[in-house]
């Protein structure tokens, strides 16, 4: 079946989408206007008279304001759409309501740990304290990469690898400050995540990042006094080459235990899913997030959790998500953070609008407003249970939300580190994106893109488009592919090598 020339999303849109480039005078049966002049697909056109300073409809929902009069047929973009203050009716819990539990239980294939985490990837783990003992680190791992040194893994076929994820902070920073707060706090999530099997700690020894303090943190003063977490520093340790043959000495003792483990079905609500969305278009609302929000709604009603993040991309559009929250407090707490980032960007001379990129701008968005309509589909229907810090552990089950900033390495990190087992991540441009130790399963928005970097997609949504498959069937497909990964199956991603560079802790604060 062949796409339509222009999609409308809802009745009282004051816009449609075009499904391919539309030249000058092309008619609009169903929406009785001519194009007026080039619109590229998933671009704008507007269907009926915009008056200058009107708002601009799309979901139903503003995206922004007319630059200008906008006439039937034109283009609707930056030139002559803008940004501008409206009030959103929060109307806390409004759209609340019970979820509809799955009556048959899905599974996927994983891994126990002996303290009953399930894990859906096997890796030793190799982080840092600070950005000095970076090239260490490294060093360790590389001694067991596979297209390095394909016999070094050789007898461990239930190993996944060796990955280090380094950062460049842990010191220059203050001793008692949040930027610490949270470095350590998302090194800690990354110690205690289930798909390691177990976690190397390399420091310097005289940064601020202390080892010790780090161990201090929740959960892992159990891990320090078992087999699983080991921890030296470079400087004790008697310099470089010494370190990195300690190192691949530690690593290479571990990894005969975690040889030994093997995959069991276990129900699906253990999986914890952090939902992304990166090198978006103007699909990206119409296609794979929401496809990806239906695989959600399967999700928690298997009693599964999914994590949404991003909160500069949630900006103009948290009030559809305040409605779903289980209570007050829970929606109180995700607009305290939209207040907190209006005064985190004031403060730094910046703009909640530095957004959409020049890449989203090509697709077809042009506000931030517009561009997270389209994110918060990634979430579903269901209601929100819970709002959380960056890289705070993740104990909720049902969709939560973590405050993290847009930019897709530190908002996934933070995810892994609250406790994400496998990343889903949404793409209209190809975002080039992996995860380590978790898998992450990119789905393109449209057929264009899957024709030309398949190499990089697992699932192609572009198919909505052309009506070949719809919302609840994609959803569908999404959430059997969820179960395949978590059972083992590699995500491109994967194939290619991602994982290690992704690992961005979120920098707060000053550097001294």
């Amino acid at each position: 079946m062949s796409a339509p020339a222009v999609i409308r999303i809802h009745p009282a849109d004051d816009i449609v989408i075009a499904c391919r480039q539309l030249l000058p005078g092309t008619v609009l049966h169903q929406e009785g206007v001519t194009v007026a002049s080039m619109v590229p697909p998933g671009h704008k056109v507007a269907v009926r008279a915009i008056a200058e300073g009107a708002p601009v409809r799309r979901y139903n929902q503003i995206i922004g304001f007319a630059r200008q009069a906008i006439a039937p047929g034109q283009h609707v973009h930056t030139h002559n759409l803008a940004m501008g203050d409206f009030a959103r009716d929060y109307a806390s819990g409004s759209d609340a309501h019970a979820t509809a539990m799955a009556t048959d239980v899905a599974t996927f294939d994983g891994i126990v740990r002996a303290d009953g985490r399930i894990a859906t990837r096997n890796y030793i783990g190799i982080l840092t304290s600070v950005n000095c003992s970076a090239t260490v680190a490294r060093a360790i791992a590389d001694h067991f990469r596979r297209e390095i040194h394909p016999e070094a893994l050789a007898p461990y076929p239930n190993v996944d690898g060796v990955v280090a994820l380094t950062h460049g902070a842990g010191c220059a920073t203050d001793s008692d400050g949040e930027n610490l707060r949270v470095l350590r706090r998302t090194l800690a999530g990354y110690a205690r995540h289930p798909n390691f099997a177990a976690v190397l700690v390399v420091g310097l020894g005289c940064e601020t990042n202390q080892i010790d303090g780090l161990l201090a943190e929740p959960g892992l003063s159990t891990l320090a006094d078992g087999p699983c977490l080991h921890s030296f520093n470079i400087q004790d340790t008697g310099g470089t080459a010494k370190t990195v043959a300690r190192g691949i000495g530690v690593v290479q003792a571990l990894l005969e235990d975690a040889n030994r483990v093997t995959r069991t079905p276990v129900p699906a609500r253990h999986l914890m899913v952090g939902l992304q969305c990166g090198g978006s278009d103007g699909y990206s609302g119409i296609t794979a997030n929401p496809a990806l929000g239906a695989a959600v709604d399967l999700l928690v009603a298997q009693g599964g959790t999914a994590i949404l993040s991003e909160t500069p991309e949630i900006y103009g559009a948290e009030h559809l998500l305040t409605r779903r929250a289980v209570s007050a407090a829970v929606a109180d707490r995700l607009v305290a953070r939209i207040h907190w980032w209006e005064s985190y960007t004031a403060r730094n001379a910046g703009s909640m609008d530095n957004n959409p990129s020049a890449g989203n701008k090509a697709g077809g968005l042009t506000t931030i407003l517009e561009k997270s309509l389209g994110a918060v589909a990634k979430s579903g229907t269901t209601n929100l249970v819970d709002v959380v810090e960056f890289a705070e552990a993740v104990r909720a089950h049902g969709l939560v939300f973590m405050d993290t900033p847009g930019y897709d390495p530190v908002s996934a990190t933070g995810q892994v580190a609250g406790g994400a087992n496998l990343i889903c991540f949404t793409t209209g441009r190809g975002s080039a994106y992996g995860c380590a130790p978790s898998p992450s399963l990119k789905l393109s928005t449209n057929n264009a893109l899957w024709q030309r970097q398949s190499e990089d997609i697992d699932i192609n949504c572009g198919d909505i488009l052309d009506g070949d498959a719809t919302i609840a069937s994609k959803g569908a497909e999404i959430f059997r592919l969820m179960l395949e990964t978590a059972s083992g199956r590699r995500t491109r991603s994967e194939q290619h090598g991602y994982g290690q560079n992704e690992f961005v802790p979120w920098a707060l604060g000053a550097v001294m």
